[in-house]
């Protein structure tokens, strides 16, 4: 057993952070929550690889309120780790990512959502992000070309002055 004060058990302590990204307890993580212990957002990480859902999205909600800024950005994380592994969110993450909106700690958790949640089903908000960075990426695709065809012409017209 490790040692690590209250909350310690075989496999997770609270203290050091040893094993608790293997947390698959939600009760758990609701009387760590309770303690006050530091590495909430490395455990909604495991909830959201190891639970369900409907399971984890309570928790990484609370998470994502963290004072640790780190800890907070692992519930983010852990957001995107959920789109990931369930091809959705809960209309409560959708509603906290949106929030937070597609910058700071949400941005990797919005790209991920985008990436694997299937576009019928994201919400309005989402759905206007997926077209926009779809744009977005088009005329940056566009402005390198032109960037690119107009270095070669340059260089073929300082080449025949030169020769």
């Amino acid at each position: 057993m490790t040692s690590g004060g209250a909350g310690a058990t075989p496999e997770h302590n609270w203290k050091t952070g040893e094993g608790v990204s293997g947390i698959d307890d939600p009760a758990e993580v609701d009387a760590a929550f309770e303690r006050g212990e530091w590495p909430m957002g490395t455990a909604v990480i495991a909830l959201a690889l190891h639970c369900s859902l409907e399971e984890a999205s309570p928790r990484i909600i609370r998470a994502m309120q963290l004072p640790d800024r780190d800890q907070r950005g692992f519930a983010y994380t852990a957001a995107g780790v959920a789109a990931r592994l369930n091809g959705a969110l809960t209309p409560e993450l959708y509603a906290a990512l949106r929030a937070e909106g597609h910058r700071g700690f949400a941005v990797n958790a919005v790209d991920d959502t985008l990436d694997y949640v299937p576009f019928r089903d994201l919400p309005l908000w989402f759905k206007w992000r997926k077209i926009a960075s779809r744009v977005a990426d088009k005329v940056e695709t566009w402005r390198l070309n032109v960037t690119y065809a107009t270095e070669s012409a340059w260089e073929i017209i300082c080449e025949r002055r030169a020769g």
